[in-house]
């Protein structure tokens, strides 16, 4: 089973462009998410939690410097800018804006990959990629799972449960921002979905699932991955 892949966000009103970006994207296993306005993609950017985003700044409803401010209202995800304007002040201003890096049209795809790919180093480097929970091990960057030095698979949505629970390590996730990260809100008002894929998740990294010490239930709330064994209760609630 190969490792889960990172998501990217294309934002373009142009068909053909997003084709282009797609293939090349999942050529190298990205999951790729479109959109081709301003409205739809903080949408997507919000509901659906992209790894990168590749903005293109000529939109039909809004300009890509102001989906550029408004993202960074919340977020810190790698925003990549593409136009057709090459010039040095407007490459500063978006970059003082908060976009991650600059390409300018007509550009090659092994160059937007490569800098995508830096983007990417340089964000999970900066939040800490590796996360320790006891015995479980959760590298952002390779996105490998290990327990006690084993490597552990996981499916899709799996990982993307145990990654968004990894990046508020020892804190409550609630289970309608887990439901909204892992399916894109369209799963929002059936937790069953959530439990079931807990439970799953549990099989492969808890020693006990029916004991777990490591994915825990707070109760009503949501769910915590334990930063610290000691930290967990004796009997956690299964849910």
């Amino acid at each position: 089973m190969s490792k889960p892949a990172n998501i990217v966000l294309l934002i373009d009103d142009e068909p053909k462009i997003r084709r282009f970006l797609r293939a090349g994207f999942e050529l190298t296993s990205f999951a790729v998410l479109e959109a081709e306005n301003a409205t739809e993609a903080l949408k997507l950017a919000t509901f659906s939690s992209p790894d990168l985003i590749v903005l293109d700044l000529a939109l039909p409803d809004l300009h890509g410097a102001e989906v550029l401010e408004r993202i960074r209202a919340w977020s810190n995800v790698p925003i990549i800018i593409l136009s057709v304007a090459a010039g040095e002040d407007e490459k500063v201003r978006l970059l003082q804006a908060g976009a991650d890096d600059y390409v300018v049209k007509p550009f090659g795809m092994a160059e937007l990959l490569a800098r995508s790919e830096a983007a990417l180093r340089r964000y999970f480097k900066s939040a800490n990629p590796v996360v320790v929970a006891g015995p479980l091990s959760v590298d952002l960057v390779t996105r490998t799972v290990s327990l006690n030095n084993n490597l552990v698979r996981l499916t899709r949505k799996e990982y993307r449960l145990l990654h968004v629970l990894a990046m508020h390590v020892g804190l409550v996730v609630t289970h309608d921002q887990l439901l909204k990260d892992i399916w894109n809100g369209n799963q929002r008002d059936n937790i069953q979905y959530l439990r079931i894929l807990v439970r799953k998740l549990r099989q492969k990294i808890e020693a006990d699932p029916n004991q777990p010490r490591l994915l825990v239930t707070e109760s009503g709330v949501g769910y915590r991955l334990q930063n610290r064994l000691d930290a967990a209760p004796v009997a956690a609630r299964v849910s």
